[in-house]
């Protein structure tokens, strides 16, 4: 099946680097929200994206160019699905909005257009149930940021086709990714074991075990990981952390998956890591370089 033509639905952090990466790889884009308001931020942080791509001499100003030229916003998500060829999902990792999503996909969208979703946990199965072509759901887990990340996870459904996999393995590669794919599990394998990883080491933090700092070294200098797990939470997103536990803790009925209360107070409060401002360091000043966050400071271990 030729792919030219994508609807990437939601333009928050995840959705706009899907857009910004199928653009940039010559695919026309229908990128669809809500409002003007968060297209046209969306918009911004693509063209600031490619400004950091420009500098360091990954892709030529044309390139930069024709990459927002084929991006076109839609806050009618009808017209944004009319003769595409592919479509994705990319909304808040609930399955009330997302079942909601998937119905209009599927009503909207040619017969021929494969769906897919790029949940971090939610059962693609499931998703699938709420269309007319159940053969043609797919997951495609995208890493963030997108533009970056080399992997997409490829998570098959129970109906899932071979002939969608297949399709869908062609279209990663075609994004300069490596496909991996993965059977329907809750947090398939990457959130799996990175989720309640970093879940432990909010639980060592509010036990005093260490400070965030030492954690995030530790696993640095120790385990050769590019960047600490608490880093890493305020990247991801902490809301999105504590969701993915909680599908986590419910479809394996097992407490090793039981969210920290230090994150569930962290999300609470609205200390959700780099999009708040502050999470477990502060961004305020500056993102690049953030600092510890004011209430983890000199804490006595």
């Amino acid at each position: 099946m030729e792919i030219n033509n994508v609807a990437v639905i939601g333009a928050g952090t995840m959705g706009n680097g899907i857009a910004h990466c199928f653009a940039q790889h010559n695919f026309k884009v229908n990128l669809i929200d809500v409002s003007n308001i968060i297209l046209n931020n969306a918009l911004l942080n693509i063209n600031l994206n490619l400004n950091r791509q420009l500098k360091k001499n990954k892709i030529s100003i044309d390139l930069k160019k024709n990459t927002l030229k084929r991006i076109t916003k839609h806050i009618n998500i009808e017209n944004g699905l009319q003769n595409v060829d592919f479509a994705i999902e990319v909304v808040s990792e609930s399955l009330l909005v997302k079942k909601d999503i998937f119905r209009k996909m599927d009503a909207y969208s040619p017969k021929k257009a494969i769906l897919a979703s790029n949940t971090s946990s939610i059962s693609i199965s499931e998703l699938a149930l709420f269309t007319r072509r159940e053969s043609k759901v797919i997951g495609m887990h995208f890493m963030n940021p997108v533009p970056i990340m080399g992997l997409i996870e490829i998570i098959k459904g129970l109906k899932t086709s071979d002939e969608t996999i297949t399709n869908i393995e062609l279209l990663s590669k075609k994004l300069n990714k490596t496909p991996l794919i993965v059977k329907d599990s809750p947090g398939f394998i990457s959130n799996r074991i990175l989720i309640p990883m970093i879940n432990e080491a909010i639980e060592a933090l509010s036990q005093g075990v260490s400070g965030v700092y030492e954690i995030d070294q530790i696993m640095k200098l120790g385990m050769a990981h590019p960047m600490g797990p608490l880093r890493l939470a305020d990247l991801i997103g902490l809301d999105i952390c504590l969701s993915i536990m909680k599908v986590l803790h419910k479809e394996f009925k097992n407490d090793k998956y039981k969210p920290s209360q230090l994150l569930i107070k962290m999300v609470n409060d609205s200390y959700t890591g780099i999009k708040a401002g502050v999470g477990f360091y502060d961004y305020r000043i500056s993102r690049n370089n953030p600092s510890i966050s004011p209430q983890f400071r000199n804490k006595n271990i």
